[in-house]
């Protein structure tokens, strides 16, 4: 399965690699009261990376031994199942209208512990699909079967999917990237975020640049916590 927007899986020693570790780490101390199990992956705006991190982030949960699944909620313009190079004849609407079992729905990946449920037909009304009691009702029920649920949502600012789902996710991880995201998309995207009262767990910033000085090079990743403090992971490469 080579896809390089899954790094972790065709290089899992590189330093972004490492830098999606450290998000994970960071997921899982985020909170001491409760676990952050079910967490929903949204951005201000398009192509700004949130399928590429949903779906790293689940790569690296399942390869801790974590029991995982991977949801595309983006009903509109799914990408889940280009990135795992699958079919998505069936999935989350299927499921949600009755039209298939989960069984049938949910796919096995190459990566153990990981399984992948599609965005499947897409369905005339996605935000009320998303926002139904089934909707809810399976989010319960896969509780029972997973120990992380990622969901992979729509931009923020585009459609309500995201604020939807976020009443149902235990955080939210809001992607964004440098030098394309504008300043006050990703300020209002947070503010969407906290009229619904959803609890971000912080903001990814992504594709940024990397630059190199002498003989060593470094590669840095930063994660922002939702209280504003910089985490910063640094690994060091050396040039050929």
């Amino acid at each position: 399965m080579e896809n390089p927007n899954l790094i972790t899986v065709e290089d899992s020693k590189s330093p972004i690699s490492e830098a999606y570790r450290t998000l994970r780490t960071n997921i899982q101390f985020s909170s001491f009261d409760t676990k952050v199990q079910t967490i929903v992956i949204t951005s201000s705006g398009p192509s700004e990376g949130k399928s590429t991190t949903s779906s790293n982030l689940a790569v690296v949960m399942s390869e801790s031994g974590s029991k995982t699944i991977l949801i595309d909620c983006d009903q509109r313009k799914p990408k889940l199942h280009k990135l795992f190079k699958t079919s998505n004849n069936l999935g989350l609407s299927d499921l949600l209208a009755g039209k298939a079992k989960f069984e049938e729905a949910v796919q096995n990946t190459e990566v153990p512990n990981l399984s992948l449920l599609t965005s499947g037909t897409r369905p005339p009304n996605p935000a009320e699909l998303l926002a139904s009691s089934k909707m809810k009702s399976f989010l319960d029920l896969l509780r029972e079967k997973y120990d992380y649920i990622v969901l992979d949502t729509p931009p923020i600012i585009a459609v309500t999917d995201a604020q939807l789902l976020s009443r149902h996710a235990d955080g939210c991880l809001l992607v964004i990237a440098a030098s394309q995201a504008e300043r006050a998309a990703a300020i209002k995207a947070k503010q969407l975020l906290e009229k619904v009262d959803a609890k971000i767990l912080g903001v990814v910033l992504n594709k940024l640049e990397i630059h190199e000085k002498g003989y060593y090079g470094y590669y840095y990743h930063y994660y922002y916590g939702a209280d504003g403090e910089r985490i910063k992971k640094k690994k060091k490469k050396k040039e050929n």
